[in-house]
């Protein structure tokens, strides 16, 4: 087994060269006809003039092209905004098509082959790691030498697969120029689901839909015997496979928005933005369900749903987010701080972000009403701030990046503002707690361990307290760890939901509260 696995491990690291690699080979010549075909024709005539020096050039690599790129162009703007000349400065960001046109690199001679030595392989390898990793073992939970592991405890592996997801995600985010031969390598895929070339959210939803069934798989060998934990998993890596990528795609293949169905506002920020709501309502009937059926999730299913079954029904079973965190995040999930302190953190931070989005989201809709009378475009500075600092920083480089050294839900814990809403209806009006029979507690620690909210679970279950936290995703490890059998998640009545023990006993007081 040990030898099929170092196979495994060997097979990744490879894949995972490669792919870091291949972004930096083949070279680039930039042509007058490749301008005209990817820029509007409004901006046709400065484009071939800006970029006239860099005709026929031969670049060596995509730094070299892409530095070139950005001189011309940004001296260009540089010169209009020095001048005031504010409508005539082009806002579009030409790189990402032109860089791919331009490349001649390899890939594009054999997208499938490239395809296969990174991202295929990086699946063989993965597997081969993981369907061993279980076998001949009894049912339960195994975290053997978890403290111990240089990946899991913060170690250097830890640090370096950290970086590395950070600096990935920058260059996703704001220079995906540099990715060029890795979205080329996905056009075939890309154009036999939707019919339309790659871009980076393709390759990123690609990557990110494998990431979630390959380790899901892991999770399914982890929690055999444990029905609650593998239909979770099994939910999540169903609805990221059907309804966050493929159903997106399709839509996009019946010239239809591109929409995804169990996204939901306030996470979903753009719901209401202007070209949202005009694609919405300019794609007939199934464009208007689009926008019916998003409102509807955001008035009557969360306060609905999150009242019957607590913030579980989306948080654990549904979510994207919460769908990576619980596949390829559950090996750090003991890493979540349980401080008091992060715990103050936490609940300004979550509902400050919250009221941003609640207030943006506003603003916005007024804005659009009044025809953009009211702030004039200032609602893009807006959704701009928004975007780059929640919805790219928070969510993605944090939210992400930080697994290995902050654990795996540090976006749905400090950050997500559609958590925040869950959270508030499941403390104050939901039927889902999670009870403790605390006379059989032996205080091991195991479930606060595990929980990757950050909550004292210990605390409650050593007072035979219910557990009814905000933050509470109802993920239920707490439970599967338990050793005794102290923990259980239950939707019962409303009644004694909620307890404050009226006497506290202390090592030298015993406490009678009002």
């Amino acid at each position: 087994m040990k030898t099929i696995q170092s196979l495994g491990i060997v097979l990744f690291c490879l894949a995972l060269a490669f792919f870091s690699i291949l972004p930096f080979i083949g070279s680039y010549t930039l042509r007058p006809e490749l301008v005209e075909k990817n820029t509007k024709d409004i901006h046709q005539k400065q484009m071939l003039e800006i970029l006239q020096p860099m005709y026929g050039e031969l670049y060596s690599s995509n730094v070299a092209f892409i530095a070139d790129f950005n001189k011309y162009f940004n001296n260009y703007n540089d010169a209009l905004k020095a001048s005031q000349s504010w409508d005539q400065v082009i806002w579009d960001n030409y790189a990402l098509p032109l860089t791919k046109a331009s490349s001649q690199s390899p890939v594009t001679e054999n997208p499938w082959l490239y395809l296969g030595l990174t991202v295929f392989l990086a699946i063989v390898g993965a597997l081969l790691y993981i369907l061993p990793m279980y076998a001949g073992k009894l049912p339960g939970i195994k975290h053997d030498g978890i403290y111990f592991s240089s990946m899991k405890s913060k170690g250097l592996l830890g640090i370096i697969t950290g970086s590395w997801l950070i600096l990935f995600y920058i260059v996703l985010y704001w220079f995906p120029e540099y990715l060029t031969n890795l979205i080329l390598m996905v056009d075939p895929l890309s154009m036999a689901i939707s019919g339309n070339p790659a871009s980076q959210w393709f390759l990123y939803g690609l990557i990110y839909t494998i990431a979630i069934l390959v380790m899901g798989i892991r999770m399914f060998k982890k929690y055999k015997g444990n029905a609650y934990q593998r239909l979770r998993t099994g939910s999540v890596m169903f609805f990221q496979l059907a309804f966050a990528f493929m159903l997106p795609e399709i839509l996009v293949l019946f010239n239809m928005p591109w929409h995804d169905f169990k996204n939901i506002w306030p996470l979903d920020y753009s719901f209401f933005y202007d070209y949202r709501l005009e694609g919405m309502t300019s794609s007939g009937a199934l464009g208007m369900f689009m926008l019916i059926w998003g409102i509807i999730l955001i008035i009557v299913a969360v306060p609905l749903l999150t009242y019957f079954y607590g913030k579980r029904w989306y948080c654990s079973w549904v979510c994207g987010c919460g769908g990576l965190a619980e596949t390829l995040g559950d090996p750090y999930r003991q890493l979540s701080d349980k401080s008091l302190k992060a715990w103050s953190i936490e609940r300004y931070l979550i509902h400050g972000v919250l009221v941003f989005a609640v207030v943006m989201t506003a603003v916005t809709l007024v804005n659009y009403f009044m025809e953009f009378e009211l702030l004039g475009q200032a609602t893009n500075q807006l959704h701009s701030i928004y975007g780059f600092a929640i919805g790219s920083a928070f969510a993605g480089v944090i939210g992400t990046g930080f697994y290995p050294l902050m654990g795996n839900r540090v976006w749905c814990r400090f950050g997500c503002p559609l958590a925040a809403y869950l959270g508030m209806v499941q403390r104050f009006k939901s039927r889902f707690r999670i009870t403790t029979n605390g006379g059989q507690c032996i205080s091991c620690g195991n479930c606060s361990t595990y929980c990757e909210m950050g909550i004292d679970v210990r605390w409650y279950a050593q007072r035979g307290q219910n557990i009814v936290r905000s933050s509470c995703v109802g993920c239920g490890v707490c439970a599967s760890v338990c050793p005794r059998g102290v923990l259980k998640l239950e939707n019962a009545d409303e009644e004694g939901r909620l307890q404050d023990l009226p006497i506290i006993i202390g090592n030298k007081s015993i406490t009678i509260k009002n």
